[in-house]
């Protein structure tokens, strides 16, 4: 533990109470502010995590607009500090009025220091909690560089791209379109022993078939017309590195020999060229086809396939990821909102359920163009259904018969949802759910539910 002192910064026009209220938070970094220009100053200077704010405030200490304008401004720069609102006795009213537009308590005058002392180190401790939250909260949902999931199947999938990466073993990606084939490929790529030398990606799909072979293993000066100087290709550009094949079931039958003989040999040649070349590479191929069905029908050749697929990765599609949808399209929001320069919060109530619900047959990049165009649309601070323009859907009606077993399953669905919606915050969690603490304490245990910070 860090012996640094936390920095509290007390708002205060009253020079005796100043050195009072300075003298009583040795404990902290006690940060002083006379009126509300001193004050927005101080907060972008120190940062303090807790204020303390006389709403009774120069020009007019009798009239709390000032404070009140200097709440506003506080929290406005600053979402997350804790503002304990001072009041004097007859200002019960506006101080609930300060709680409500987002003051973490408020204390009225004449003031106790043993009870605001309590109250400040009891908002540090929360300061404390909820930055460990998110921090591990973060951690959590980024099992990998790039990817956002917190449901089972993506995080078991994470550990086995951490255990895959260092060694050089071919690895064949099967998943849907969307659902992030290219970021694993990264993935294996930045944590394998290569990861200082280049990451080379081909769709196979994307290139004409004329020009695909050109493309994979480069040219000759002279080979055919237009090849006026020697040109590598993208699997000799990858030496030391990964080459990512996207799309591998397009491949035409022709190359997909002369990629198996690549992968036996690891030696290539050039279009046009007579030596062989030693590359050393690692091969990730990805698809979203069946390539058994494409080896019944002809057109996959059974050995490549066998060649390619040393170690396979199964990707489940964005419907069988529970709760990853939410989470995903959260930080989706934070990111487009800073691009757009808008300031969305997030989603209402009914648009986060549609979100869940929805089936996302294009998953992931679906889900990232509605959210960006939601966010391009929505006129509040949260995006509505309306701006999503997402259908409601059903319920999921694959739920078990027997009805221990239903109850297990939805208070797991809503304990994880709540979880989402509150960013893993217990207290908000337990008033989502309506249940006390303990209560959702023990549901985790019962269901292990893992909540960072816990």
């Amino acid at each position: 533990m860090s012996d640094e002192k936390k920095t509290l910064l007390i708002v205060e026009d009253d020079p005796g109470l100043q050195k009072q209220l300075k003298w009583s938070f040795e404990a902290y970094e006690v940060i002083i502010a006379g009126d509300r220009n001193e004050a927005i100053t101080a907060l972008r200077r120190h940062s303090p995590s807790v204020v303390t704010l006389d709403l009774g405030l120069p020009p007019d200490p009798a009239n709390a607009s000032e404070g009140l304008a200097t709440l506003k401004e506080i929290l406005t720069l600053s979402p997350e500090t804790k503002v304990i609102v001072v009041t004097g006795n007859d200002d019960r009213d506006v101080a609930v009025q300060a709680v409500a537009m987002g003051a973490y308590d408020f204390y009225q005058k004449p003031v106790e220091m043993d009870t605001l002392n309590l109250i400040i180190e009891r908002a540090f401790h929360l300061d404390d909690l909820e930055k460990e939250n998110k921090r591990l909260s973060h951690k959590t949902d980024e099992p990998l560089d790039g990817m956002i999931a917190v449901s089972k199947p993506m995080l078991e999938l994470a550990r086995m791209v951490e255990k895959i990466a260092p060694s050089d073993v071919t690895t064949l990606l099967l998943g849907d379109s969307g659902t992030g084939k290219e970021l694993l490929a990264k993935a294996l790529h930045n944590l394998s022993s290569r990861n200082k030398e280049p990451f080379v990606a081909v769709n196979s799909a994307a290139i004409p078939e004329n020009l695909l072979e050109s493309e994979l293993f480069g040219y000759e000066k002279g080979a055919f017309t237009g090849a006026v100087k020697q040109t590598k290709g993208k699997i000799e550009y990858a030496d030391k590195g990964t080459f990512f094949l996207d799309e591998i079931g397009d491949l035409p039958m022709t190359l997909q020999s002369k990629l198996l003989r690549f992968l036996q040999e690891r030696k290539i040649e050039r279009i046009g060229g007579r030596s062989e070349i030693d590359v050393d590479i690692r091969i990730v191929c990805a698809t979203h086809q069946n390539l058994q069905d494409l080896i019944a029908e002809g057109r996959f050749r059974e050995d490549l396939y066998y060649r390619l697929s040393e170690m396979t990765i199964n990707i489940p599609p964005l419907r069988k990821r529970e709760g990853d949808a939410i989470v995903i399209a959260t930080a989706f929001v934070k990111r487009f909102s800073e691009q757009q320069h808008k300031k969305i919060k997030g989603f209402t109530k009914e648009a986060a359920e549609v979100i869940e619900n929805y089936q996302w047959p294009g998953n992931i990049r679906e889900l990232e163009n509605k959210v960006k165009r939601a966010v391009i649309m929505a006129d509040g601070l949260h995006i509505t259904v309306d701006d999503l323009e997402l259908n409601k859907k059903n319920e999921d009606s694959s739920l078990p018969l027997n009805l221990k077993e239903v109850r297990e399953v939805a208070e797991t669905s809503a304990i994880k949802r709540a979880l989402s919606y509150s960013n893993n915050n217990v207290s908000k969690t337990a008033k989502l759910l309506g249940v006390t603490r303990p209560t959702l304490y023990t549901l985790l245990n019962k269901y292990d539910i893992q909540v960072s910070g816990i």
